[in-house]
């Protein structure tokens, strides 16, 4: 009976047992959780310690470089001007030549017979014109003395004016054979270096045919297009002032920069249809004649620009080709800011648009978000710029 009553009285208590302990467990546990959760909250709300820097203008000489086409101060294709053998080579390819040496002598044969003919029909003009007038003397005589009338004096006379014009022709008939005699012999028109040499000696040649070139090293041009844009700006400059005095140095195909400064000389007078770009010339000397005709590479100039801000690459982020930074406020706070680059310069960006000593992240922008609050860290600003220019 005590038994049943015990057991009976058991199943009846034994649900309020368990739902009082389940009750004290979830007490428990919320507790522990709401511990864990403040203990954490406390530490998420400490400030990050951030590295940031300090904007100031600056003015920095941006280097500006141009692919540009260079050529010899003169380059000339030498040509035959008569058809001919070629009897002598008097030079040879690379080799250094002074204006009026002798370069090539065609067959000349042909040329002599021309010139000995011409010099006939002169001497046959000369003698005509000699009879003529000796006919001329001897009838005057005879009209003074009234043997004979006038008009056969005059006759006479009409034949010696045509005597005396075949003298004329006769004499610009030997000038043209000499002329062509004298196109056999081919001279450098100045002096300069002999390029390749196609044709060897005993080929035949025919008027046109090209025989080798004269370039003058001596000084070179180099050739090298801007925008429409950036020939506004040059043309700005240049008002109040005769020339730009600025030297153009010059980057050479193996990346080396040559010894000699150039100078501004002209431009073209049109743009170009198709691409907008204008040419100007750069002269520079060369002296030890290490820059040959056709070679390629870069001219160099400097752009003063005043009032910028540097910007470290590493400070900024882009998101669908915009560039932002992380600018910290008076109170340590964490906004994101957007800039425009307005070119590239080593490992930063030039900008402008900024107040002087604004402060942004300098390193560890993974660390931050929007309406964060930093503990900032300011960055020497020789380590920030030395750090970037030795880059």
């Amino acid at each position: 009976m005590n038994n049943y009553y015990f057991k009976v009285s058991f199943d009846r208590f034994y649900p309020v047992l368990a739902f009082t302990m389940n009750i004290l467990l979830y007490v428990l546990l919320s507790t522990l959780f709401s511990c864990s959760s403040g203990t954490g909250k406390n530490q998420s709300t400490q400030p990050v310690l951030v590295p940031i820097m300090e904007l100031k203008p600056m003015e920095v000489n941006v280097p500006k470089t141009y692919v540009c086409d260079i050529q010899a101060v003169q380059f000339v294709e030498v040509r035959a001007k008569v058809e001919g053998f070629v009897d002598r080579i008097f030079v040879d390819e690379g080799q250094f030549v002074r204006k009026g040496q002798n370069l090539f002598q065609l067959s000349s044969n042909e040329f002599n017979e021309i010139v000995n003919s011409a010099n006939a029909k002169l001497l046959q003009a000369k003698a005509e014109a000699k009879g003529a007038q000796l006919e001329v003397d001897r009838l005057k005589v005879l009209v003074e003395k009234n043997i004979i009338s006038s008009s056969e004096l005059e006759l006479a006379k009409s034949r010696k004016a045509v005597a005396e014009s075949a003298i004329a022709e006769a004499e610009s008939m030997l000038k043209n054979a000499r002329t062509g005699l004298s196109y056999t012999t081919i001279k450098a028109p100045f002096d300069g270096i002999v390029d390749r040499i196609p044709f060897k000696t005993g080929s035949l040649v025919t008027a046109g045919d090209l025989l080798t070139n004269i370039t003058d090293i001596s000084e070179v041009f180099a050739y090298y297009k801007i925008n429409e844009n950036e020939y506004l700006q040059y043309m700005r400059d240049k008002v109040g002032t005769d020339s730009i005095s600025e030297e153009i140095s010059l980057i050479l195909s193996d990346g080396e920069v040559y010894p000699h400064k150039g100078v501004f000389e002209t431009m073209e007078a049109d743009f170009e249809r198709g691409t907008g770009s204008i040419a100007l010339r750069v002269r520079f000397p060369n002296p030890d004649q290490l820059i040959k005709h056709g070679a390629s590479g870069k001219v160099q100039m400097e752009d003063k620009l005043e009032g910028i801000f540097l910007i470290p690459q590493k400070a900024t982020f882009e998101i669908q080709d915009y560039s932002y930074v992380y600018l910290v406020d008076k109170e340590n706070k964490v906004r994101v800011r957007s800039f425009k680059p307005l070119q590239r310069f080593g490992l930063f960006y030039i900008t402008d648009g900024f107040e002087e000593g604004d402060r942004i992240i300098y390193e560890g922008i993974q660390q931050v978000k929007d309406g964060m609050e930093i503990s900032p860290e300011l960055t020497p600003e020789n380590e920030v710029y030395d750090t970037l220019f030795k880059a």
